[in-house]
């Protein structure tokens, strides 16, 4: 039992996570619920052998899948880098495993990375540990790219995250702190315990935003050029639900940051809700989200105006 939070959760540590004092200069942290890990793990494994104050702590949010988590442990145990995975016997949320991973960890920065990310090259710690000395700001989002998949039922996903996320410093830069996204992030351990995410954001979407406006407030936070290989791309249909889910989400960023109000998302469900009947077009934009003999653009506008109806419902 982890006395810092009523759910329990159990502690599986490898030998070099052991032999190492609770402390180090940069915890990398990776919460995953049902993607596998270990493709991950080794790709990091041979940058951590670089530095000697580097940790690994990964968390598994409800062991959905047990002979996943079997899996990891062995894989962990294979690694003479310091890497610790904690497991919740009931499942969190993304916000509030996150939160656990930040209290868990012991380095003096921390780096979030989603499961199904990989390392670009062999400098991509070595870059953040230059961000770490240099000192000049509290939180850095680095951006992430994905590889154009091959299988048809994710080119959609794999198009939208080019032309609505994939950007480079300069362009996040200029949008600011609702351009951070809460993997392939770099902040100061300080940070998260002054300002943790808001773990009453539930299911998919939005508590990155939220944290980043919040502590932007407080802290300084921007934008540098660290991409991350993504994977992760999802069909059409998972992606109608999780839009259709993360409306209530939507709703509570707006409540807790009204400027936000100005946004092009927020402004076209503003519209659309002005539009008598507007819900009897969603058979439509989903019709035409999942067709795949649509051009992708217009399979990602139709994508986008379901999700803009689903949260002029709650605006």
């Amino acid at each position: 039992m982890n006395a810092m939070t009523e759910i329990p959760i159990r502690e599986h540590a490898n030998p070099a996570a052991k032999a190492r004092p609770a402390t180090a200069a940069l915890s990398v942290l990776v919460p995953f619920y049902r993607d596998d890990p270990t493709g991950l793990l080794e790709g990091l494994s041979p940058l951590m052998r670089s530095f000697d104050d580097v940790e690994l702590v990964l968390y598994d949010d409800g062991e959905p899948d047990a002979d996943l988590n079997r899996q990891v442990c062995a894989c962990i145990d294979t690694l003479d880098v310091p890497v610790r995975l904690l497991t919740s016997v009931r499942n969190r949320g993304r916000a509030a495993g996150r939160n656990l991973l930040a209290k868990q960890a012991h380095g003096s920065w921390l780096l979030y990375l989603d499961a199904d990310m990989t390392p670009p090259d062999r400098h991509f710690l070595t870059r953040y540990r230059e961000t770490m000395t240099a000192d000049a700001c509290d939180a850095v989002f680095c951006g992430y790219e994905t590889e154009w998949p091959t299988e048809p039922g994710l080119l959609l996903h794999a198009e939208l995250s080019r032309s609505s996320d994939q950007h480079d410093a300069a362009t996040r830069n200029e949008t600011g702190p609702t351009a951070f996204c809460s993997s392939n992030l770099l902040v100061r351990a300080s940070v998260m315990q002054a300002c943790p995410y808001d773990d009453q954001f539930t299911g998919w979407g939005w508590e990155d935003v939220d944290w980043a406006v919040s502590a932007a407030r407080d802290f300084k936070l921007v934008h540098i050029d660290n991409p991350a290989w993504h994977g992760g791309l999802q069909t059409a249909d998972v992606l109608l639900e999780k839009f259709r889910a993360g409306a209530a989400n939507y709703k509570r960023l707006l409540a807790r940051h009204p400027e936000l109000a100005h946004l092009p998302g927020a402004r076209a469900a503003r519209l659309l809700k002005a539009l008598p009947g507007q819900h009897r077009l969603r058979g439509l934009w989903a019709h035409m989200t999942t067709s795949p003999v649509l051009p992708l653009r217009i399979r990602a506008l139709a994508l986008k105006l379901w999700r803009a109806s689903w949260a002029s419902e709650v605006i």
